[in-house]
């Protein structure tokens, strides 16, 4: 069965058998929630609720869309900090020690006796194996496609027989680990 989490709920305070109050009081995890009602008087309570916006009925077209973009922008807010604080790796590039997401990773390439580890943002030379890298990430995610190539398989926009594509770069596919890289995508 597919289990979906509520990030929005629209809410009127007043309700035939329970009130919105304690609808919010039984929920195991608390949801962004609008508050609708008629009465002005449940605003200072609604806020107790961390309520993201309190709309009174009627309802003017102009402020029901305020209300929907402040909690698209809350939620985007709260995706960023997420990811922020998602999983990551200390790597050790001039040094210092670098903390980089695994998921702004988009390839890891052998450089002789460094690895070169880029990011979306930039790349780092690091003394290190490939070995080494292939042991610390996730498998989900990370494929070794190449004696010289990690790759991140939610960066890869096409491929081929010889070659992945992540941007403009075409990382090269050893014949024996093309299937590799096909089983992950077909699991990703």
């Amino acid at each position: 069965m597919s289990v979906n989490t509520v990030d929005l709920i629209f809410l009127d305070i007043e309700m035939p058998v329970i009130s919105g109050f304690d609808f919010l009081d039984g929920l195991k995890t608390k949801p962004q929630i609008i508050f609708i009602t008629s009465k002005a008087e449940y605003a200072l309570k609604a806020f107790d609720y961390d309520a993201t916006d309190y709309l009174q009925k009627p309802i003017a077209v102009d402020r029901f869309s305020a209300s929907v973009k402040r909690a698209i922008d809350l939620h985007l807010l709260r995706q960023d900090t997420k990811e922020e604080e998602g999983e990551h790796i200390f790597i050790k590039s001039n040094l210092k020690k670098l903390k980089v997401y695994t998921s702004k990773i988009k390839w890891i390439e052998a450089f002789g006796d460094y690895v070169r580890v880029v990011t979306e943002d930039d790349s780092n030379l690091v003394l290190s194996t490939m070995k080494s890298f292939e042991n610390d990430l996730s498998k989900k995610k990370f494929v070794r496609v190449h004696k010289s190539y990690i790759i991140n398989i939610d960066k890869v926009e096409r491929f081929n027989s010889k070659f992945a594509e992540i941007g403009t770069t075409k990382i090269p596919l050893s014949r024996n680990k093309k299937e590799d890289l096909i089983k992950a995508l077909s699991y990703a």
